[in-house]
């Protein structure tokens, strides 16, 4: 029901921000258990920086990933860094 003084409907307004507060649990709790799983990883030997790239490259297409990384190239190239 809107309030008279301002025309918000707090019940609606209450709503949202609960929802909002339950997905910000939601978010630590994965964030936690993200860090678990590098944690794992890292103690097994593997490389947790060269982990996280690969599943930021993951979530790229692979033409425009193949299209970034001849750019790469080139620039590497450009600046000598090929050698």
């Amino acid at each position: 029901m809107p309030d008279a003084s301002s025309g918000i409907s707090s019940s609606r307004l209450k709503s949202f921000i609960e929802r909002i507060e339950k997905l910000e649990e939601d978010k630590a709790a994965v964030s936690e258990d993200l860090k678990e799983v590098y944690a794992e990883a890292k103690g097994t030997g593997f490389e947790v920086k060269i982990i996280r790239q690969i599943v930021r490259l993951r979530k790229i297409e692979v033409e425009k990933r193949r299209e970034q990384d001849e750019l790469l190239e080139l620039y590497m190239s450009a600046i000598g860094m090929m050698e």
